[in-house]
């Protein structure tokens, strides 16, 4: 299993497990959702590292983002 760590956006510094690894990751958010773009090569890739890490970057929010809802 592989962990996407995003960046950016409402959720920056999150790490959420991935099923499948995809160029683009869309997580739900409040009401909307949002969309983060993959960035870089996976780390952590051999046996005895740990899970492998895969750093995803905010691009866009499906609809607007509301400050309060944090």
């Amino acid at each position: 299993m592989a962990l996407a760590r995003l960046h950016g956006g409402p959720l920056d510094g999150q790490i959420i497990p991935l099923g499948d690894v995809d160029d683009k990751l869309i997580v739900p958010y409040s009401e909307t959702q949002v969309v983060y773009h993959r960035r870089g090569e996976a780390q952590n890739t051999g046996e005895g590292d740990g899970p492998t890490e895969i750093d995803y970057w905010y691009d866009e929010a499906l609809e607007d983002l509301n400050p309060a809802d944090d």
